[in-house]
């Protein structure tokens, strides 16, 4: 391409598809998103993996996905076995994108032997798609975020 300038989404080739292919498994096997943890949870029944906040227990108390165990990151080397069944996965969560705690709680857990993914959003996408949360004065549903939860209730992925 002689006297052409790339843009920038081509400056750097696309993968292999192979690799690509590859790559994207990888990400499944480590990742959920907010909607598969809340259908999997409403679904009824045991999920077959326990959620956990790993957020402070101020964060805690401002709001939490109903269910999870609340075990902030700096504690999971020591309680995590008290609290936790190595057989089951755990999905871990933090605030939102913006907050690498749910990459960290993840790894302490890997590193302790358990199986681990993280949810992507964290809380924050939780509540931005409308479903339910916990705070210590109850439960409490907002309104679904028209730019981060379909309207019809699935997007169809």
């Amino acid at each position: 391409m002689t006297g052409t300038t790339l843009n920038p989404v081509l400056r750097v080739a696309p993968a292999a598809p192979a690799e690509a292919a590859a790559h994207f498994r990888a990400s499944l096997a480590w990742h959920a998103d907010v909607s598969d943890v809340a259908a999997a949870l409403a679904a009824g029944g045991d999920p077959g993996f326990v959620v956990l906040d790993s957020r402070s227990t101020e964060s805690w108390d401002h709001g939490h996905i109903p269910g999870a165990v609340h075990l902030p990151t700096a504690l999971i080397p020591d309680q995590a076995p008290q609290l936790l069944d190595r057989t089951v996965p755990v999905v871990t969560y933090c605030w939102g994108p913006g907050c690498n705690g749910a990459t960290r709680a993840a790894l302490a857990l890997a590193e302790l032997g358990y199986q681990v993914k993280e949810m992507l959003g964290g809380f924050e996408y939780w509540v931005r798609e409308g479903f339910e949360f916990e705070t210590w004065q109850g439960r409490e549903r907002r309104a679904p975020d028209p730019l981060t939860a379909p309207v019809a209730g699935d997007c169809g992925c």
